[in-house]
């Protein structure tokens, strides 16, 4: 963690005495701490994490890259802040404005009068973008476990089978293995296939259904991102032609990953594919998004986006086709860029599977 906090002291914005970081998912890529009441003050030279009286134990087990403070009611945390503000001699500190309220931000304001807030959403924004070590480890790991959850799962896709069965068949799957869910699973059949992010339902699986699997798992604070589509029973010529251009467009999305380039090409040339067929009309989302910390973590491969893809980034490639009427496809793998060229984190078998 003390990588973490180094590259934090690199970005600092000039003119700021220290940045506060309350959002409690850099808290946690800052020290390795896990529990839900947690900040930390950094200057270029100091830090100090602070938490309340329920997690002075766990701080201390968890934070060893920074002094840890604990306050207990009826100290309230602003309050206790105040104090290490002045301590640190702090006059000017910049604060993510992203994910502050205006209520929090007024609290502060009363609380510390000789303080000025400066917002410094740009440091937040893609300070985590770039994975350390161990975070690609933790990535790996969660990927595998998806790809396991999938393995397991195909053996209960037959018809008469409930959406509601496989959901609950693939949390279990990750969490028997020791894992969180990333994220609660979208699995849709049929007709419902042309719902990107559809809920799971009491529908059971019928022959000719596309039955799609959106999943992942989180391990060691890291989220694996998987889908795959498969078909029920029999699979027709219609079913072949639409999973075969998903497919073919996101094996050109995934083999085109490299250092340099923009996400908007990226994008762009998995649409320019689809609109070959006239399909394009039928993806209305982007093509993917920066995966770690948090599954849709800072980063869109979008029309929109000004990314540019850099070594130790790591993004979903996730293209997808939806017919009202009919059903949709959608394809996904979790990839890291290379210093020249891509890794494929996740490994399920990505050919059309009529199951059983």
């Amino acid at each position: 963690m003390s990588l973490a906090l180094d590259r934090l002291r690199l970005l600092l914005p000039d003119g700021v005495d220290a940045v506060l970081v309350a959002n409690p998912v850099n808290v946690g890529w800052l020290t390795g701490f896990t529990g839900s009441s947690g900040v930390v003050i950094a200057t270029a030279k100091e830090a100090v994490f602070v938490t309340d009286s329920r997690y002075t134990l766990q701080a201390a087990e968890e934070v060893g890259n920074m002094p840890t403070e604990s306050f207990a009611s009826p100290v309230e945390l602003a309050d206790y802040l105040a104090e290490v503000l002045a301590r640190l001699g702090v006059t000017r500190l910049g604060f993510d404005a992203s994910s502050t309220t205006h209520a929090q931000w007024e609290k502060w304001q009363a609380k510390w009068p000789a303080v000025t807030l400066v917002p410094a959403s740009s440091l937040f924004d893609g300070l985590r973008m770039i994975k350390f070590p161990d975070e690609l480890a933790g990535l790996r790991e969660a990927c595998a476990l998806a790809d396991a959850a999938f393995d397991h799962v195909r053996r209960l896709i037959q018809v008469g089978v409930s959406e509601f069965d496989i959901n609950l068949e693939l949390e279990f799957f990750i969490r028997r293995n020791g894992a969180e869910i990333a994220f609660e699973p979208i699995v849709v059949s049929g007709e419902r296939s042309a719902r990107p992010h559809g809920r799971a339902s009491e529908k059971k699986l019928e022959v000719g259904d596309f039955l799609t699997m959106d999943f992942g798992a989180k391990w060691r604070g890291m989220n694996s991102d998987l889908t795959r589509t498969v078909v029920v029973g029999d699979a027709t010529a219609r079913h072949r032609e639409l999973y075969d251009t998903v497919l073919s467009a996101q094996i050109e999305a995934v083999e085109s990953v490299r250092p340099g380039v923009r996400a908007r090409d990226l994008d762009a040339r998995v649409r320019e594919r689809f609109a070959e067929k006239g399909w394009d009309v039928f993806f209305g989302h982007s093509l993917g998004h920066g995966l770690g910390r948090v599954v849709h973590d800072s980063g869109r491969l979008a029309a929109t986006s000004d990314d540019v893809l850099e070594p130790g980034q790591v993004w979903t490639i996730e293209p997808g086709i939806y017919i009202p009427g009919f059903g949709g496809v959608r394809i996904e793998d979790d990839v890291v860029v290379t210093a020249d060229g891509v890794e494929v984190l996740t490994h399920a078998p990505k050919e059309l599977l009529v199951l059983p």
